[in-house]
């Protein structure tokens, strides 16, 4: 879907926050991004979405290098949707319908099919209630699935979420999860930025390490996690499950498949 090739970013005050790196982002699958604050993750998302443009290097999409002009990056950004940390600043129309409505009303799309998409976008991310209210009104929670919903109205085939759970306490987070799987399919890639490696574990099919500027590790969750000198330079902790199925498994634990969830751990047990 989109490949980073040897692509490097050098702000104007001459931080380099990536550095030569090269990155395959396949269709259909779940993937976490982590990393330590300045890491580089945030520019390697606006970097994704057309809004910078590389240093050095080339970016392609769907095998396509990219050359910004300007009908291009308008198609990109039908297909790339991104939900920023603040979602504040994605929500700005007199309610929260219109705010939904907005992308797919740009596409000039019919009136017939703008209806559908915002109907469909209402109902999978659970914000009927709140159609009619000024998005300004909304705890942190709802904006969030607001600005979700904007995205999932544009049907783009990579969403990009930077730290969706930021702010949330358990209850919303677990909710805004609980909408990713619900709006994933097999022609939609979902990457998400996090500092939670318990949520990226049990989540994603695949994890990446960004650590100042550079990809330390992308694979699966068994097999990132397991890299211990990675973890310690990224300054990351192996999630729990793991920890506690590796000391099960010196004790009484014969399955040797690591369990994703608190739920395939405690049937283990049984």
């Amino acid at each position: 879907m989109i490949t980073f090739e040897q692509v490097s970013y050098q702000y104007a005050d001459g931080t380099m926050a990536l550095n030569q790196i090269n990155l395959s982002i396949e269709k259909g699958k779940k993937i976490a991004l982590l990393g330590n604050n300045g890491a580089g993750k945030s520019t390697l998302f606006l970097l994704m979405n057309g809004i910078l443009k590389p240093t050095s290097g080339s970016i392609l999409y769907s095998g396509k290098k990219l050359t910004y002009k300007r009908k291009e990056i308008q198609q990109l950004r039908q297909q790339v949707g991104i939900v920023f940390q603040n979602s504040e600043t994605q929500l700005f129309s007199s309610s929260v319908y219109e705010d939904i409505k907005y992308g797919p009303k740009n596409l000039n799309l019919p009136i017939e099919e703008i209806e559908r998409r915002v109907k469909e976008a209402i109902t999978l991310t659970e914000t009927e209630s709140l159609k009619d209210k000024p998005p300004h009104f909304l705890s942190v929670g709802q904006k969030k699935r607001v600005a979700i919903a904007g995205i999932v109205a544009m049907d783009p085939e990579l969403m990009v979420l930077d730290e969706p759970t930021d702010g949330l306490d358990p209850y919303y987070s677990n909710r805004t999860m609980e909408i990713l799987g619900k709006i994933h399919h097999q022609n939609r890639t979902i990457l998400l930025s996090t500092h939670n490696v318990d949520l990226a574990y049990e989540w994603a099919d695949e994890v990446i390490i960004l650590n100042n500027g550079h990809i330390l590790a992308q694979g699966t969750a068994v097999e990132v996690f397991n890299k211990r000198d990675i973890l310690e330079k990224s300054h990351l902790q192996k999630p729990w499950i793991m920890e506690v199925f590796e000391r099960l498994q010196r004790t009484n634990v014969s399955n040797k498949k690591y369990p994703r969830s608190k739920a395939e751990l405690f049937e283990m047990m049984e």
